[in-house]
């Protein structure tokens, strides 16, 4: 007799379609592989991943073809690409090990091949394929583990252009015109081009390029097979409609990419040598005619330095809780009857934010130079930014002027440098002076001083000067700055406006004088940025507030934060001013940028407020510069910019196909007074479910990356480790959710 149960009928695998293949993706199937490990996980789920491409795990933005001149903007030692300690919830890790940094990926990969691209250390800018190299490795591991613990994945190279709701789940339709069924679908499909077909800008360009010899490229990427030789060759103008991280990524291709070489120069740091192979002419232009700012050394958990010790930036006066304060006070109720917690008292960003944003600034830059008197500089300011948070505006200044509470700042700060100034000069000794000075420690200042302006050294002379005026009188008369900062207590004073605009009106008349400024200001920033984000004052007010202090500028803006008027100004203006000042190339990388246009191949005399017309009697593209004179004839025209996501102007069919199908729409700001924007991204709920045309929620689909962005910012980065970092917090939230939708099939199942 054969004691055996019947067997029972295998249940059918929950249908998972991933709908793009680069880093999110990468993200989400090493949730799932630690995930496929636990008990009773085996023959659960299936898997099937999407990417027009066919590199899976990096994409087209990361890809491992991509040109070896195109860096990275952040260190090796800040990407990781698996969930960590510092993420609650996140599930099973994976031992130390098995979840190495991008710098210690690179250190195995350098020992297995000696390949230099790869011999980083961890504060080490890495090329931006090798980045694409570890993420294409580590997708490649997870699938392999997936696949060991009974997960089907099926990896498709093809591009998904619509997705339909059926009676159960969802179909996938590809461009190859294969159909898929699926239970979930995830879409992370990262960034993709507009269409230029699809905006009257876009439109008049293409159209004058077919009907003349000029060349119009509305994107830039992948840069080897789009700026062909034929298009940007030898006895070609390429102007570059941009002067971010794109632009940068076509400025060395076209020229370090094309043979040109790099040599060490004593004055300037490098100096670019032509191969001949390169465009005659590279005009870089942008609103702001200027590059984006150098990334600074990172200094920060480093154990060496003035900045010694100093972790990310605690926010002093720019806090959540100043922002809760200040909608309390001073915020406008949105449109609609929408619950509080839903929909919070909308702030107007220029009049409300900035100034605060503007004293973090100022309170970091100072401090950064005074650390000592830090806390004494913080008091100074507390009783304008309570009344300010309260909504006591009078006390302040204009209500246009982002800088209205810096008043009691700079007062305290001017004592601070009067006091030094004295001691300095061989007025007064340091003793008599610290006995005179109560409210903040005049010896560890001015040692703290000394060190950040002119370095170590300077401030061993000014140790062995003890208290003697003469003798520091004399050691201080030899002081140079090795960083370029005002020699002087008095001076290095913080302004926002030189900060945005380090090139003003006044210094430039004609496209020469431009050029000449610009240069001046990019080397200055060379150098501040070598100091680092914790020693230069510049520099850590910059990184301090507009890196440091992102989640609460998100906190400020996302979900209507800002009125409708406002939310429409700050991505025009306030975005750019994030990626310029905290969001630019390495050093390194600015350096070579700086050599191109010390050599003249790149052409920086456009200057600000640049415009772009089609010349008819040319045929050629012609850019002009309204503020220095500069007129620019142009054979091939590149859109050298990351435009933000809109399905009404993306060259992919997808979201547009999404949304006249009623299960996508994009997401509205409307304000109380009737004004609303559409920044482009879609409607979401807080688990990132599409909010379809009829209003109610699309629990089978979940978005996440730029295609959220609209209702929430700065949704584009590469993951961190130890930071709790909000992709993988994403990642781990909608993990939660498939976990309950997968359990919910099971028991359907289990019921029939």
């Amino acid at each position: 007799m054969n004691d055996r149960p019947a067997p029972t009928a295998r249940r059918a695998p929950f249908r998972l379609a991933i709908v793009g293949g680069g880093p999110r993706a990468t993200y989400v199937l090493e949730r799932l592989s630690a995930d496929a490990a636990g008990p009773g996980r085996e023959g659960r789920l299936e898997v099937r991943v999407y990417e027009r491409t066919g590199e899976f795990g990096a994409g087209q933005a990361h890809s491992p073809t991509q040109p070896a001149t195109s860096f990275l903007n952040r260190i090796a030692g800040q990407v990781s690409f698996a969930a960590d300690e510092s993420m609650p919830g996140a599930g099973p890790l994976r031992p130390r090990a098995g979840r190495p940094t991008l710098h210690e990926w690179c250190r195995r990969r350098f020992a297995e091949t000696g390949e230099p691209d790869f011999d980083l250390g961890p504060e080490d800018w890495p090329k931006r394929y090798v980045h694409g190299l570890a993420l294409q490795d580590s997708f490649t591991a997870y699938v392999r583990e997936l696949r060991a613990h009974g997960v089907p994945v099926h990896l498709c190279p093809d591009e998904v252009v619509d997705v339909s709701r059926q009676d159960e789940g969802f179909e996938l339709r590809t461009a190859a015109g294969q159909r898929h069924r699926a239970d979930h679908v995830l879409l992370v499909t990262g960034h993709g081009p507009h269409d230029p077909e699809r905006s009257p800008a876009g439109r008049e360009r293409a159209a004058f390029a077919r009907r003349t010899r000029a060349t119009y490229l509305p994107s830039a990427y992948p840069l080897a097979s789009t700026l062909s030789p034929t298009v940007t060759g030898p006895g070609t103008v390429v102007g570059c409609a941009g002067m971010g991280l794109t632009a940068i990524d076509v400025v060395l291709h076209l020229t370090e990419g094309r043979g040109g070489r790099f040599v060490p120069d004593d004055r300037h740091g490098l100096r670019y040598v032509p191969s001949g192979r390169e465009p005659s002419s590279l005009v870089a232009f942008s609103d702001a005619g200027m590059f984006t700012f150098a990334r600074p050394h990172h200094a920060k958990e480093q154990g060496a330095g003035p900045g010694a010790g100093i972790r990310e930036h605690q926010g002093v006066f720019f806090t959540r809780e100043a922002v809760d304060r200040l909608r309390a006070s001073v915020g406008t109720a949105p449109a609609g009857t929408a619950p509080a917690a839903a929909a919070p008292a909308q702030l107007d960003f220029d009049r409300d934010v900035l100034p605060l944003v503007v004293l973090e600034m100022a309170q970091l830059h100072h401090a950064t130079l005074f650390r000592p008197a830090a806390r004494f500089l913080a008091e100074r300011s507390a009783a304008v930014w309570r009344d300010f948070l309260d909504g006591a505006r009078t006390a302040a200044g204009p209500p246009d002027d982002p800088e209205r509470l810096l008043g009691p700042l700079r007062a305290a700060v001017d004592e601070i440098g009067a006091v030094l100034e004295r001691v300095l000069a061989g007025k007064e000794a340091p003793a008599t002076a610290a006995a005179r000075v109560r409210e903040w420690p005049v010896g560890a200042t001015l040692a703290h001083w000394t060190g950040v302006v002119f370095g170590d050294d300077a401030r061993d002379r000014l140790r062995e000067a003890g208290n003697d005026p003469a003798a520091l009188q004399r050691a201080a008369a030899a002081w140079r700055s090795p960083w370029q900062l005002d020699e002087s207590p008095t001076g290095n004073r913080f302004s926002w406006h030189r900060t945005i605009a380090p090139v003003p009106r006044s210094a430039y008349a004609t496209p020469g004088q431009y050029r000449a400024a610009l240069l001046r200001a990019m080397a200055t920033d060379r150098v501040w940025a070598r100091q680092g984000n914790t020693a230069n004052p510049h520099k850590a007010a910059a990184d301090g507030v507009w890196r440091d202090l992102r989640s609460v500028l998100s906190y400020a803006v996302d979900d209507a934060g800002l009125t409708a008027s406002s939310h429409r100004a700050f991505l025009a203006r306030h975005t750019r001013h994030h990626n310029r000042l905290a969001n630019g190339a390495a050093v390194e990388v600015m350096t070579r940028i700086e050599a191109l246009a010390r050599h003249g191949l790149l052409d920086l005399t456009t200057g600000p407020g640049a415009t772009v017309e089609t010349d008819d009697t040319e045929g050629r593209f012609r850019v002009t510069g309204p503020a220095t004179g500069a007129v620019h004839l142009v054979d091939t025209l590149v859109d050298a910019r990351i435009h933000a996501f809109d399905p009404r102007l993306d060259s992919a069919p997808l979201f547009r196909r999404l949304t006249e199908r009623g299960l996508v729409r994009l997401w509205r700001n409307e304000s109380a007074d009737g004004t609303s924007f559409e920044p482009g991204g879609l409607d979401l709920t807080a688990g990132f479910h599409p909010v379809g045309a009829d209003g109610a929620a699309e629990p089978g689909l979940t978005v996440l990356g730029p295609a959220a962005e609209g209702r929430r910012s700065f949704l584009l980065s590469a993951l961190r480790p130890d930071r709790d970092h909000y992709v993988m917090r994403d990642v781990i939230n909608w993990l939660d959710e498939f976990r309950e939708l997968t359990a919910h099939q099971e028991e359907r199942e289990c019921g029939r």
